[in-house]
C-alpha cells in the first residue's frame, strides 16, 4: 500500500510551503489503517481547508484509491499539531 502513502505525500508536499517538514506515519489495526500526517505549523491552515474541504477532500481521494486497490479496512488521514 506504498501507493496510498505516495498520494497523500504528493498532495500535501504540493500544498506546503515547507515541503520538507512533511512527514507520514502510519498505524494500522485489523479494522482500520490510519496515516497521520504531520507538516510545519504555517501549513496546517492550507492542508485543513475553508471548513475543511481540503482534508475532506484528500481524506475522500484516499478512500477511494484504497477501495479501488482492494484494500478491505477502513482508510483515514489524520493531522498532527
Amino acid at each position: 500500500m506504498a501507493d496510498l502513502r505516495a498520494l497523500v505525500l504528493t498532495v500535501a508536499r504540493g500544498l506546503a510551503d515547507h515541503p520538507d517538514d512533511v512527514r507520514l506515519e502510519e498505524t494500522e489495526t485489523p479494522d482500520e489503517r490510519v496515516l497521520e500526517l504531520s507538516m510545519a505549523q504555517d501549513d496546517l491552515g492550507r492542508m485543513i481547508g475553508r471548513e475543511g474541504r481540503v482534508i475532506k477532500a484528500l481524506r475522500t481521494l484516499v478512500s477511494v484509491a484504497a477501495a479501488k486497490a482492494g484494500e478491505t479496512r477502513r482508510v483515514d488521514v489524520a493531522l498532527e499539531d
